[in-house]
């Protein structure tokens, strides 16, 4: 017998079974487009309920393995490509009858709501407590694990700072650079970058793209310290930096010791084939910030966002901001941590990477 159920086991069956198809499933055993035993024929194998079969069926179709298909029965949809790496630690996310209705702009309410139940249930009054001045160590850890796993981001948790939103940790690099040094924006680039840095009385240079990032001429003859770059998806031009031009910004950055700002909001939900090196996992020499939100991944009033440092950083920022108190509450801050370890958020990337995919 191929699937086997462990009746001594706490984990209850349908997710015993789910666990090991999806397991064939990702490991080549049933490829894309082949159809999954039927439902009744499952049950006998595996010696459980029809309704058992049902509920692991379900639940890979709501995580974007398979679907159903009328009259035929379930068909193996995933593509490597499509998906994020899951931490095979986390939990299953319990099954439901009816799957929640999702766009590729929504978070699952019912996910996030039972989370935060969760959170309240698990902190009780610690979520009043005020949060540490760089963010909660839960979160950061979370965070560092996360980018391990699917960006090729090696950092350490004390290196991630949290703050409620992109313009707010804009403001921060400002006051952690200097305000006497010249920032660099992509022309044409997003419309508050330039008005935060604006509102930071900061001088700055519009520097015009081409079709692969800024144009070499641009960045030749710049007189910038500072370079801000949104290299995955720059808006509203939608040019994505082309890998040599990843390694044009270093270069350009080492020669004048300069900083590059990587802002590298809506990355996750690329509908690309190829895997896209951050210029952060690319630098040697400690001079990127790396930049990310969850406002588009989440929900647009999750006012969360995070800034990774350089180590060789981190000290220059504890002396002159790091008095400065954490701008998210603790308990936004323990939700999405749980989101996190729990892989919730990355199924739901993966989700809407493959609806977006077949659009």
């Amino acid at each position: 017998m191929k699937y086997k159920i462990d009746t001594i086991s706490k984990e209850k069956a349908y997710i015993q079974l789910y666990r090991q198809l999806r397991r064939d499933i990702t490991d080549g055993i049933y490829k894309y487009g082949s159809r999954l035993p039927s439902k009744r024929l499952l049950a006998e194998e595996a010696d459980v309920s029809v309704i058992t079969v049902e509920h692991c069926y379900s639940l890979l179709c709501d995580e974007g393995y398979t679907e159903a298909r009328e009259r035929k029965g379930y068909f193996v949809i995933y593509k490597e490509k499509d998906f994020l790496a899951l931490n095979e630690k986390t939990q299953v996310r319990k099954a439901v009858k009816h799957s929640i209705h999702q766009t590729a702009s929504e978070f699952s309410f019912s996910v996030l709501s039972k989370t935060m139940r969760r959170v309240l249930s698990a902190y009780g009054e610690d979520i009043l407590v005020k949060s540490p001045n760089f963010g909660c160590c839960e979160l950061r850890s979370a965070i560092a694990d996360y980018l391990s796993r699917n960006t090729g981001i090696i950092t350490k948790p004390e290196c991630i700072i949290i703050g409620s939103g992109a313009e707010y940790l804009y403001s921060l690099t400002v006051m952690l650079l200097g305000r006497d040094k010249i920032f660099a924006l992509e022309d044409p680039s997003y419309e508050k970058i330039r008005k935060v840095y604006f509102a930071c009385q900061v001088e700055y240079r519009m520097l015009k793209m081409g079709n692969d990032g800024i144009k070499t001429s641009e960045l030749e003859i710049t007189d910038a310290d500072v370079l801000h770059i949104t290299p995955f998806n720059s808006y509203p031009s939608g040019v994505t930096a082309t890998a040599s031009k990843r390694m044009e910004y270093l270069a350009w950055a080492k020669e004048r010791q300069a900083v590059i700002i990587e802002d590298n909001y809506d990355s996750e939900l690329t509908v690309s084939t190829k895997h896209e090196d951050t210029v952060f996992s690319l630098d040697k020499d400690g001079c990127v910030i790396y930049l990310n939100t969850f406002s588009k991944t989440v929900a647009p009033s999750m006012r969360v966002g995070y800034m990774i440092l350089p180590e060789k950083m981190m000290q220059k920022f504890e002396e002159k901001l790091g008095f400065y108190s954490c701008t998210v509450p603790v308990f936004e801050q323990y939700v999405l941590a749980e989101l996190i370890e729990k892989g919730d958020f990355e199924r739901h990337i993966n989700k809407v990477r493959r609806m977006r995919r077949k659009k």
